[in-house]
């Protein structure tokens, strides 16, 4: 038999191992609310090859391929275990047991890994929490496929209503219309799962999930409790309102909390999931999610200070271009926005640097930005430029980076890449808030620069739902638990 025979053998092998955990996953998905990753990536709904390509990527932070003959037996170990809603590493399980030393077997170690979240110990399903969707734009739409994507057994967060501007009567149509936006995608591709629409009951029918599409210009139209929903949680995606006296207007019969996707003003806490989640009072009714570059660079921040501390730090987005402008040269009432976005590299202000202090407060460097919108529709990079605290080299900063994006509790907001050729569109559908590039970063001294790329569209949409299970009570825990 040749080389190429045997890698061939091996392939197909692999893929049909692959294949029968797929089985696996979903039913612990489905019955029991267990969310299996991989390295903090869900395998959840993937193909043979996803799951084949996700062991892979492991060699780039972990320096080693993981093989799913490895890991397949973490996962049978699994379903003897009488699991509550969780979120299960396999491949954090395979790494730390490869380490350890005292000869238990692999059913043994799985199930006092993930002790936390068995027996006794285990979180009970409740009803689940009704979440509403104001606006239904960009972030909307990529917000309602993760909620549909994350239903499970139902009894986590369910999309019950999705509420867009025409109170005044809905145009023919526009239902179809929006369902299609929803089923179809230029950036993140095809919606997985089917979608039909009912216009007599105003209804979209994701994957099962029922969604009641409500017409109104202004807060005060609508009842939610007519609808059956109860104690929801409204995210508004529109961005008109961002104080916390526009907000409240949200708060109406069948509304109990509300977050917004856009920096808010005021009082209202910008909440970087990862880094001050746990710090929203039970009583807190209002929110923002802050903005996707403060996402994006808040929890490498975090991670910098941490270790090396920080004296003070500039950052410079690269960013795409958003629908807030022209698409060819028009009146705009902001400077330079009105300038066609795809054929300009276009100057513009950041607020994710003064955001900053809202989502770090004991950070003491003073932290500055400034932006330029790019000609390409997905995907940014924030370049951070830090003096810290103490002299360090490449290798260092590296090493730490690459071991908290595996281990850490920032595990889900960073990631870490090595490919040396990597360019914006290969990070299209990151779940990370951001990922460093190892191979554009640069050390000297007491200087450090980061390259973070980030998908300031699914990115940022993954760390709002975050923030949401969270402030629902159907936030479930990592096994094992990351390293603090």
């Amino acid at each position: 038999m040749t080389v190429n025979d045997d890698s061939f053998t091996n392939w197909k092998t692999r893929e049909e191992t692959a294949e029968s955990m797929i089985p696996i996953i979903g039913k612990l998905h489905r019955e029991q609310d267990v969310t299996v990753l991989l390295h903090s990536r869900s395998l959840v709904n993937k193909s043979v090859v996803s799951i084949l390509k996700t062991h892979r990527f492991a060699r780039q932070i972990a320096g080693a391929e993981l093989s799913v003959t490895e890991t397949l037996p973490f996962l049978r170990a699994l379903t003897t275990l009488d699991l509550g809603p969780s979120q299960i590493d396999i491949g954090m399980l395979a790494a730390t047991y490869r380490d350890d030393e005292r000869g238990l077997t692999v059913e043994e170690f799985t199930a006092e890994a993930v002790a936390g979240a068995t027996g006794a110990n285990k979180i009970e399903r409740g009803d689940g929490r009704d979440v509403v969707l104001y606006g239904f734009g960009r972030i909307g739409r990529l917000v309602a496929r993760l909620l549909i994507e994350k239903a499970g057994s139902g009894n986590g967060l369910r999309l019950r209503a999705i509420v867009v501007r025409g109170g005044g009567g809905r145009a023919p149509e526009d239902l179809v219309k929006r369902a299609s936006l929803l089923r179809r995608d230029s950036i993140h591709g095809q919606f997985q799962g089917t979608i039909t629409v009912d216009e007599a009951s105003g209804t979209i029918f994701a994957n099962g999930n029922a969604i009641k599409v409500i017409y109104a210009d202004d807060p005060s139209e609508v009842d939610y409790t007519a609808y059956g929903i109860k104690d929801a949680i409204l995210i508004d995606n529109t961005g008109k309102w961002r104080d916390r006296e526009g907000l409240s207007q949200h708060l109406r019969p069948g509304i109990d909390k509300v977050v917004l996707t856009a920096p808010g003003k005021g009082d209202v806490p910008n909440i970087v999931h990862g880094v001050n989640h746990d710090t929203v009072k039970p009583d807190e009714r209002i929110m923002s999610c802050a903005s996707c570059t403060t996402n994006a660079i808040v929890p490498p921040l975090k991670a910098m200070d941490d270790e090396f501390g920080v004296q003070r730090g500039h950052v410079e987005t690269v960013h795409s271009f958003t629908n807030d402008q022209n698409l060819l040269d028009n009146y705009h009432k902001a400077d330079r926005r009105g300038r066609s976005a795809p054929l300009n590299m276009v100057i513009t202000e950041t607020g994710a640097a003064s955001a900053v202090t809202k989502a770090l407060p004991d950070l003491k460097a003073r932290i500055t930005g400034s932006s330029i919108r790019v000609p390409v529709p997905d995907v940014s990079i924030a370049i951070l430029n830090l003096q810290l605290s103490r002299e360090t080299c490449r290798e260092e900063v590296l090493d730490h980076l690459r071991e908290v994006s595996l281990t850490s509790p920032l595990k889900r907001q960073i990631d870490f890449t090595t490919a040396p050729d990597a360019v914006s569109s290969d990070f299209i559908g990151s779940r990370h808030a951001s990922i460093v590039d190892a191979g554009a970063t640069k050390v000297e001294g007491d200087n450090a620069i980061l390259y973070l790329w980030y998908d300031n569209e699914f990115g940022y949409s993954c760390q709002v739902v975050r923030v949401v299970q969270h402030v629902s009570g159907v936030e479930y825990p990592t096994f094992p638990s990351p390293a603090v």
